[in-house]
């Protein structure tokens, strides 16, 4: 996995760890929340996953952008189906989509390998 990726997921887990010791409750709330929203339901799970990282994008999320790609591979979704996803948000979003496309990019094929 390319160091920078690595290290991306490396801190945030430790952010993470640090976030649920001062502020349980709202990590807690976020967490269930999340977790209710991903599920299976009317819309799959690998068409929320798209629907996020092209959201992502489109406000310029870098740690949503590369979350979401990772739980979208871990699914079975492309890197074809990520990047139309991501075309989406650049219609949507213009110039400043564009700019973070590399980061989409860069985690896919840090993840692929």
């Amino acid at each position: 996995m390319d160091e920078d990726v690595k290290k991306f997921f490396e801190k945030s887990k430790i952010a993470a760890g640090k976030m649920m010791k001062l502020i349980p409750d709202g990590v807690n709330g976020f967490q269930q929340l999340h977790s209710k929203t991903m599920a299976e339901g009317v819309l799959s799970v690998k068409q929320k996953e798209l629907i996020a990282i092209a959201i992502g994008l489109a406000l310029r999320c870098e740690p949503c952008i590369r979350a979401h790609i990772r739980r979208a591979l871990s699914i079975g979704t492309t890197k074809e189906e990520i990047l139309e996803a991501a075309q989406v948000a650049l219609m949507m979003g213009g110039g400043p989509v564009y700019t973070y496309i590399p980061i989409a990019i860069e985690t896919i094929e840090a993840l692929q390998t």
